[in-house]
C-alpha cells in the first residue's frame, strides 16, 4: 500500500498506527460494513465527518460508524448558532480528502475538530487512512493530541 498523507503526518509525527486494508465495495461504503470487514466492533470504528458554521465555518466531526451525529448539540458546542454538512462536491477541495476516505488527519488545513467521548472508553479507535480501503488503528489519546481536538457528546441520543 502507498504511504496516504494521513501516514507521513503521523511518522512525522512519531506517533504509531496500524494500516488495517480492505476491500472496497463501492455500492456500500457504511462504516458499519467497513467495522465487520476489518473485524472490529462499531464502537471502535470512526467515521470523520465535515460541517459548515455559520460562524466558524468548516469543523470535523468524528464519530463511531454506527452512530448518527446531532447537528444542534454539534453546533451549539463548536460556538455556531448552526451547521450544515458540506456536499461530497466540496469536500476533496476543502480537505483534500474524498467521500469514504477523509480522515482527520492530514487535511489541507487544519480545522476545528471535534471527537464523540466515546471514543475515550477504548485505548485504541480508528479513522480512515485518507484513502477508501484503509482504517488507521491509532492511540486515541496520540490521535486527540495530534488534531488538537475537544472531546464532546456529539451523537443524537437513541430513543
Amino acid at each position: 500500500m502507498t504511504k496516504t498523507n494521513a501516514m507521513r503526518m503521523l511518522d512525522k509525527a512519531k506517533i504509531p498506527y496500524e494500516a488495517l486494508e480492505y476491500t472496497v465495495d463501492e455500492s456500500d461504503l457504511s462504516g458499519v460494513t467497513i467495522a465487520k470487514t476489518v473485524g472490529l466492533d462499531c464502537s471502535m470504528v470512526f467515521k470523520t465527518l465535515v460541517a459548515k458554521g455559520d460562524k466558524t465555518g468548516p469543523i470535523v466531526m468524528c464519530i463511531p460508524v454506527d452512530k448518527e451525529i446531532d447537528l444542534k448539540k454539534a453546533a451549539s458546542l463548536s460556538g455556531n448558532k448552526k451547521i450544515e454538512m458540506i456536499h461530497v462536491k466540496d469536500l476533496l477541495s476543502l480537505t483534500g480528502y474524498i467521500r469514504g476516505g477523509c480522515s482527520p488527519v492530514g487535511m489541507k488545513k487544519k480545522f476545528p475538530t471535534y471527537f464523540n467521548d466515546s471514543c475515550q472508553a477504548h485505548e485504541k479507535i480508528t479513522v480512515s487512512a485518507g484513502v477508501k480501503g484503509c482504517q488507521l488503528l491509532v492511540c486515541v489519546k496520540e490521535l486527540i493530541e495530534y488534531t488538537s481536538a475537544t472531546v464532546c457528546d456529539l451523537i443524537k441520543k437513541e430513543e
